[in-house]
């Protein structure tokens, strides 16, 4: 019987020959910036998931499909990390998020976080974004709305689907779980904190 997994060495992507290992690596909660949280919210249930084969084929699909799987994205968000640039990934999710406020006040105050946190040129996680998109952006910000973040989001989902997305396919990472038999894909799922950060999606293996 195997329970949690112990926190991995941080060079295991690098070094890891095997699937458990890789397994192991890919479930494990990806260092976001702390304002960050999981798009669906689903990490704040302790029940058990599965994932299967035919759901990780489904992530060739497209990013969008990718995406909105919650192991899809976990994945997705350590390969980004690997290739240091988690700050796109972070970037989306917190657009995400931002969609889903009410309040017109926390609104203001939300999107003038992301903007400095992401958008501002020589901001601590700077995106790639064109200086027309960068301008409107911050245009945005006096009037601030659902959809102030929607143009820079959307040149961040297209910088990733024709880069990112295409080097994930072809990593080891993602071909050792796609040729992995469903017998051997992780069993099960549960949250497990992470100091001083918001939690998103850091799963392990509970195995019977």
């Amino acid at each position: 019987m195997c329970k949690g997994l112990a926190v991995l060495p941080a060079t295991c992507l690098k070094s890891a020959k095997d699937m458990k290992h890789r397994i192991g690596f890919l479930l494990q909660k990806p260092d976001l910036n702390p304002d960050q949280r999981a798009v669906h919210g689903k990490e704040k249930s302790t029940s058990v998931k599965r994932i299967s084969q035919a759901e990780v084929n489904k992530w060739k699909d497209s990013l969008e499909t990718l995406l909105n799987n919650d192991v899809g994205l976990t994945a997705f968000a350590t390969f980004l990390k690997s290739e240091f640039s988690q700050e796109n990934i972070e970037f989306w999710m917190a657009c995400q998020e931002y969609k889903k406020i009410t309040s017109q006040e926390k609104l203001a105050s939300k999107a003038r976080k992301i903007y400095d946190q992401y958008v501002a040129a020589e901001s601590p996680n700077e995106v790639n974004l064109d200086s027309v998109t960068r301008e409107e952006t911050r245009k945005n910000l006096e009037n601030p709305g659902p959809s102030c973040f929607e143009e820079a989001q959307r040149k961040i989902f297209l910088l990733m689907e024709k880069d990112s997305y295409k080097r994930f396919l072809k990593s080891k990472l993602f071909l050792d779980l796609v040729q992995q038999p469903t017998s051997n894909m992780p069993c099960g799922m549960e949250k497990r904190g992470r100091r001083n950060t918001s939690e998103f999606g850091q799963t392990l293996p509970q195995c019977a």
